[in-house]
């Protein structure tokens, strides 16, 4: 039977390496819609817009994308733009990272998103993560969790990912970087990330990615929902 398994959480929380493992575990698939948001920032980059301050045009852009996950003949999800598989390094770098925040916080951006992303559980067992997704994508999932860490482990976690900090970026920088992040993300307009009032937070510093996800397993086993862990 299938199942969805809503994951909400900051940058470099780990959630990502959560979500994929968790997957694994469930025998269902892994939809990222954090790179949908980074895919719609490197197009905008690539036309010249300025995410910052012209949120029309981000918009508008809109009308010639179509992006959704498809299934791969090996039965993996793939993120297609317009009909092709998005190059993860043309999303995966410190310039889409630097500005997708941007992105993010638009409102016609976010209700685009929305059915693209609900649009998913047609897969069948579907662990879903980026930052509102138990409380705005999929409010009525069963599994909601809310991965977090602190401000140092999380930055120490982005500096260890290929391609997303610059060369030379010290982990001052990258936590500065990420708290401006947290701020655009926790503040914006529409969809802000916070926990689902019934999710289960789970602070992931000196845990390993195995043992979150067997916290995560224990919860979805026991239907133990709504307190720290």
């Amino acid at each position: 039977m299938s199942t969805t398994v809503a994951i909400d959480g900051p940058a470099a929380s780990g959630k990502s390496t959560v979500a994929r493992l968790l997957a694994s575990r469930l025998e269902g698939f892994y939809i990222n819609t954090g790179d949908m948001y980074r895919t719609v920032t490197w197009q905008a980059q690539a036309r010249g817009i300025d995410l910052e301050s012209d949120g029309p045009a981000v918009v508008a852009m809109l009308d010639d994308l179509s992006l959704a996950y498809e299934l791969s003949p090996e039965g993996v999800p793939e993120l297609h733009l317009n009909g092709s598989v998005v190059p993860p390094d043309r999303i995966r770098n410190a310039t889409v990272t630097r500005q997708v925040s941007y992105a993010a916080r638009i409102p016609g951006v976010r209700i685009w998103m929305r059915s693209r992303q609900r649009d998913s559980r047609s897969l069948g067992t579907v662990v879903m993560e980026g930052r509102d997704i138990g409380t705005v994508i999929l409010p009525d999932a069963p599994h909601k969790f809310f991965i977090t860490a602190s401000p140092e482990v999380r930055a120490r976690r982005r500096l260890g990912q290929e391609g997303e900090t610059d060369a030379g970026a010290t982990v001052a920088a990258v936590a500065a970087e990420i708290a401006e992040r947290d701020r655009i993300d926790s503040t914006r307009a529409v969809a802000p990330l916070k926990p689902a009032d019934d999710a289960l937070i789970i602070n992931t510093d000196a845990l390993t990615a195995e043992q979150v996800v067997d916290k995560i397993m224990a919860s979805i086993e026991g239907g133990e929902r709504g307190r720290r862990g």
